[in-house]
């Protein structure tokens, strides 16, 4: 519910809170895929890069304690190679220590120089190999354990059955490999309890092949830790060497030393690499020869901590992105959104009838542009209203003034006396005349015609002269001269007469009796049709004809010669500023008026 009115709120009508939500929601998604995709990646390859210090460290520790297996074997190999070496040792195991001291002494002679000696060579190999805590070669036949210590002491020590565990201990364990110090071998040395391992290797004579007895060599635990300072860095969770019974000859933490792995059954079946117990990822690597496995525990808490600093940058990485994603986006929609509001209300404003408004956006984008179109076509429907409108509403003052001025008591007086001394002097024939023009020249200003053509415009003229001309009687004559092919052309309603009224009104010379006034309108350069009215008045002095022209210049400051500034006004509101009347007079010789007439376009025949 509270979601649907949000939704009708906020979004139903808004396209831009839309857009936004649709683009939020999508950049959203995107980037949650992305840093999940990212995460997975680095997350695996920083495992894998743990994994891969876990091997190293494995292959490591397998080297160097298969490295020490390597040497063991080697010592009795180097022993069954050397002839003399192979059958002193068989002698000193198969023979009390007395006896084989003598056959020494027996043999001292044949000697070729290389150490044949068994006690000096054993005690030589524990010289060369600092790592050796113990070594012990264990004779079956004399039940006697020969001793070497880290000291390069020699000890002879009894271990008849009936007193000791030993001869028990080494039947029990007569195969090769790695394993955990014998406790009663221990004791029965004097080994402290230091973390060692052992490795044991059968002594056979070497012509009969009969076991003698055993090689028993005890190395320092603490060089295998050693082995591993290099990965110390990087190193996590543990690595362990668990014998071949699951015995713990060594653990990185100490924890488990010298006791059986406790998940070892877990270790022994699994085929590959995985997780055991307690969430322990284990990486195992397997030495056959030694009888050993050397094992890597990672907790899986503690592998997660690898990327554990990647999933909290990828989280504040992604995080910023999708602020920056809905910020940014939201920043420039709201912006457009804001600046297309500024347009629906300022059409709103328009449609009010307010065509003074103008949008403030001077930026190049589409809104802009638009913006600047709409100006635009206010400016020009400005320009229409001023052209057009404005013309119209002078075009009915001036025929209300026009009107006014012909049907004003002085005039109707002045015309019917007129009238009235005619038809009391002569008769009734000018009386018609004169009553006529009078009555079609109040009808062409009074009929409202559709189309006014320039026929129109000079017949009004004629009547209007008509009338005066019979008046004045012989002292006014006037001329009318056309285009017969300009005839239908539209024109504006009282375009001329009000010039002819001026001349009548200010011109007309009533001491003469050669007062003339000619209309003439023939096409001008350009399709454009000129008419000019000249009369041979008094004529206008410079200084009222500079007044004049100021008049149509400025027509706000200057309120006289309405008639012309009528023409002239309606003239550049219809066509521009390149239309209007032209004055041109010599005072005493006369004034020559030129007014040109555009074609005009078919909305503006009735003005």
């Amino acid at each position: 519910m509270i979601v649907g009115d949000i939704y009708r709120k906020y979004f139903k009508n808004n396209l831009f809170m839309k857009i936004i939500l649709f683009f939020s929601v999508v950049m959203i998604l995107t980037i949650i895929t992305f840093s999940y995709l990212m995460y997975r990646v680095m997350s695996e390859a920083a495992v894998q890069r743990q994994m891969d210090v876990q091997k190293s460290a494995l292959e490591s520790v397998s080297n160097y304690i298969s490295g020490k297996y390597e040497s063991v074997q080697r010592m009795l190999r180097d022993v069954y190679r050397d002839r003399e070496l192979a059958y002193n040792m068989s002698y000193f195991m198969e023979h009390p220590y007395q006896d084989y001291v003598k056959y020494r002494l027996d043999r001292f002679f044949n000697d070729t120089g290389s150490p044949t000696d068994t006690v000096q060579y054993f005690r030589n190999q524990v010289e060369d190999d600092p790592d050796i805590l113990s070594l012990m070669l264990y004779s079956a036949d004399m039940q006697q354990l020969y001793a070497y210590n880290s000291f390069k002491q020699f000890k002879i020590i009894p271990t008849n059955a009936s007193r000791s565990y030993v001869p028990d201990a080494m039947y029990l364990e007569q195969e090769s490999g790695v394993s955990l110090p014998n406790i009663w071998i221990r004791k029965t040395i004097g080994m402290p309890q230091t973390p060692m391992y052992s490795v044991r290797v059968p002594v056979n004579n070497n012509l009969s092949l009969r076991n003698m007895g055993q090689l028993v060599v005890y190395f320092d635990t603490n060089r295998v830790q050693e082995s591993l300072e290099r990965f110390s860095d990087n190193l996590k969770g543990q690595i362990l060497v668990i014998s071949s019974k699951g015995d713990v000859l060594f653990d990185s933490s100490g924890t488990y030393y010298g006791r059986v792995y406790p998940h070892f059954e877990q270790v022994n079946s699994a085929y590959d690499n995985g997780m055991i117990a307690d969430g322990l990822i284990v990486t195992k690597l397997i030495q056959n020869q030694g009888g050993f496995t050397v094992l890597s525990t990672i907790p899986k808490n503690e592998l997660a901590k690898t990327y554990r600093g990647i999933r909290n940058t990828i989280l504040t990485i992604s995080l910023i992105c999708i602020l920056v994603a809905i910020i940014l986006p939201s920043l420039f929609i709201s912006n457009f959104a804001k600046r297309t509001y500024g347009i629906v209300r300022f059409t709103r404003k328009v449609r009010n009838g307010d065509l003074s408004v103008r949008i403030e956006d001077d930026r190049d984008d589409e809104l802009g542009l638009i913006s600047k179109s709409f100006n635009s076509v206010l400016d020009n429907l400005n320009l229409y209203i001023n052209r057009v409108y404005k013309a119209e509403i002078k075009q009915k003052q001036s025929e209300l003034k026009a009107l006014e001025s012909r049907v004003n008591p002085h005039f109707l007086y002045n015309t019917l006396e007129v009238i009235r001394m005619r038809a009391v002097s002569q008769g009734a024939n000018d009386v018609g005349e004169m009553i006529y023009s009078l009555s079609m020249l109040f009808k062409n200003y009074v009929q409202q015609k559709r189309n006014y053509t320039l026929k129109d415009e000079l017949e009004a003229c004629r009547m209007y002269l008509e009338l005066f001309r019979i008046r004045y009687k012989d002292r006014l004559a006037y001329e009318i001269q056309f285009d017969k092919g300009l005839e239908t052309r539209p024109v504006m309603k009282m375009a001329l007469q009000p010039i002819i009224e001026n001349y009548i009104v200010h011109g007309l010379r009533t001491d003469r009796d050669d007062n003339f006034v000619s209309i003439s309108v023939f096409p001008s350069d350009g399709g454009l049709a000129q008419a000019k009215v000249e009369d041979n008045g008094r004529g206008i002095s410079p200084a009222r004809l500079e007044e004049i022209n100021q008049g149509l210049q400025k027509p706000d400051e200057y309120s006289e010669s309405f008639g012309l500034r009528s023409i002239h006004e309606r003239l550049k509101l219809l066509y521009g500023d390149a239309y209007g009347v032209e004055v041109h007079s010599e005072e005493g010789k006369g004034t020559t008026v030129i007014v040109n007439f555009p074609e005009l376009e078919e909305g503006d025949r009735n003005v």
